[in-house]
């Protein structure tokens, strides 16, 4: 990848899930402010035909990980889609981050 294409990508990319990370420990303080079991949150959907937040979670990562890693020539890392806290959701997001 040449260092345009990653001063273009990756800094979006890594804000991008920076905020997501924020979001998910927002939503991880909100449960248990409000004795909420983190599962629902985690497993909630805003349309009946959307993906739980899990997955969107999963596939957003999927996106980064596998634009990077196509600009630089490498081979996509695979990652299993099996989290199902916020904890496994963010230790994805630090995973991609540091591929990244």
């Amino acid at each position: 990848m040449s260092l345009s294409m990653y001063q273009a990508s990756v800094p979006a990319f890594i804000h991008a899930l920076t905020n997501l990370s924020s979001i998910l420990t927002k939503a991880a303080s909100y449960a248990e402010a409000k004795k909420i079991d983190p599962s629902v949150l985690v497993n909630a959907r805003l349309a009946p035909d959307m993906f739980p937040l899990s997955r969107q979670v999963q596939i957003a990562t999927d996106i980064v990980k596998g634009g990077v890693a196509r600009l630089a020539g490498v081979e996509v890392p695979s990652f299993p889609d099996t989290e199902t806290n916020f904890a496994e959701l963010q230790a994805r997001i630090a995973k991609i981050i540091s591929f990244l």
